[in-house]
């Protein structure tokens, strides 16, 4: 069998101290989760934790993360996290694996062409240009709220087009908060747990019973047959798109309730991703007034006085720096896989059918693969620079399974940086203390800032 590179005796995994009967590690998982995933690799590079009675292997080190999505990715289905939200994302490329996937995979990836990034970016520029008018000098607004109603209306109107989707775009305002919000929770929580009729499940389930309702409706609306595939040619939207894609190998095409489920992947990863980055990147432009000056020294260069364009991104050097090390400071909390045989990883006999999990936020956090890990630095990603191994920096996962989407949200996020940058500079109000709270992406507990008119 492969097996990560090891010379000494293969055992089984260093349980995390602090387990208590019944409850395993969940009480430190619920009280701390970020601090107890960065804790982990005092312990080991393959730890094992339990929540409740569901024991989990973390690896703490980028090596054996690659070996897990890349060298050794046929091994490992996507594990228990994946398999929670498959009530939400059905059976879009988010939770499927094997051939599924792959033909999915291959269906969709035109979707996400640079040529149709290109027209996205057109619908982005207009939203932050709609974004940053908006605001009045002096004034405060919620970064948080700002930054998701832009990624929403962004990713809104590159799925949906037209009168038939205005319901549609209204509820996905209305519920995808609430989705995004419950998410974590209802990934590391067992299922039981899923039927008690509290609050947050109420919410929850409602919001996702609304959100996939709604795009069925227009789904149903654009319609499939012949008569219509006229008009489904004049709209060149993603569900658009979606719903003409035939896969090149086998000639097959989606059903109306797949395209559903991608749609639905697609949106979530298009919006909480991109604004959290987004409010992350805000808040530290207000903590590092060079780094704010650097960053509107070159949009001034690049953009000037007239509204951002899409060919300017590729220019916006020092801006993508200032993005990939927000991202690298506010990462994804937690993904898993699952074993699907017996493996070894790092000298660590790993049972079949075994949880894995690592964290990305943990890893790029790590002072071993960053040096200083916790300052803001975006010249660690200048050229010319002493870079880690690319396995190291994982924002958008790796592999088979390496986000889709990565290129537009890229895109997304330059767009609204370059348009807020060439108008204000963003003071954080003062007396407010920003915390990270635990999500998918561990988001701020609240940003209000202040814009200052540039010019």
């Amino acid at each position: 069998m492969e097996q990560t590179k090891h010379t000494g005796p293969v055992v089984n995994a260093p349980v995390v101290p602090g387990r208590l009967p019944l409850l395993g590690h969940a009480l430190q998982l619920w009280r701390r989760p970020i601090a107890f995933l960065e804790s982990l690799r005092d312990h080991g590079e393959v730890v094992r934790l339990d929540i409740g009675t569901w024991p989990v292997h973390v690896l703490t080190s980028p090596d054996h993360v690659h070996a897990v999505l890349v060298q050794q990715a046929q091994r490992f289905g996507r594990g228990r996290v994946f398999d929670r939200l498959r009530p939400m994302f059905g059976n879009g490329i988010v939770t499927t694996d094997g051939e599924f996937h792959r033909k999915q995979r291959r269906m969709i990836q035109p979707a996400f062409h640079r040529s149709h990034i290109a027209g996205y970016a057109e619908v982005m520029c207009r939203q932050a240009e709609a974004m940053s008018t908006s605001w009045t000098a002096g004034r405060e607004v919620s970064m948080v709220t700002e930054t998701r109603q832009y990624a929403l209306s962004s990713v809104a109107e590159m799925i949906f087009s037209g009168d038939l989707s205005r319901p549609a775009v209204a509820e996905v305002h209305r519920s995808l908060p609430v989705v995004l919000e419950g998410m974590l929770l209802r990934a590391v929580m067992p299922k039981s747990l899923d039927r008690l009729p509290i609050p947050l499940n109420r919410r929850f389930d409602t919001a996702a019973a609304r959100l996939r309702q709604i795009i069925d409706q227009v789904i149903a609306q654009y319609g499939t047959a012949e008569a219509d595939r006229a008009a489904q040619e004049g709209r060149h939207d993603l569900l658009s798109l979606l719903l003409s894609s035939v896969d090149a190998e086998t000639g097959a095409t989606m059903s109306a309730e797949q395209v559903r489920d991608e749609a639905i992947a697609i949106m979530f990863a298009g919006t909480e991703t991109s604004a959290t980055t987004l409010a992350w990147i805000f808040h530290e432009l207000g903590r590092h007034p060079e780094v704010e000056r650097r960053v509107h020294a070159e949009v001034d260069a690049v953009v000037g006085d007239r509204p951002v364009r899409p060919t300017d991104l590729c220019e916006l050097t020092y801006t993508n720096r200032v993005f990939q090390e927000a991202l690298r400071l506010h990462s994804p909390l937690l993904f898993t896989r699952r074993a699907l045989g017996p493996v070894t990883i790092g000298g660590v006999s790993i049972p079949a059918g075994a949880e894995i999990a690592y964290s990305p936020y943990a890893l790029h956090r790590d002072p071993a693969l960053f040096p200083d890990p916790t300052v803001f630095d975006p010249d660690r990603w200048r050229e010319g620079a002493e870079r880690p191994r690319d396995h190291r920096y994982v924002p958008f996962g790796a592999g088979q399974h390496k986000c889709i989407g990565d290129s537009f949200a890229v895109a997304e996020i330059l767009t609204a940086v370059a348009s807020v940058a060439s108008r204000w500079h963003l003071t954080p109000a003062p007396g407010v203390t920003v915390r990270e709270v635990p999500a998918g992406i561990p988001q701020p507990s609240e940003l209000p800032m202040i814009p200052v008119a540039r010019r």
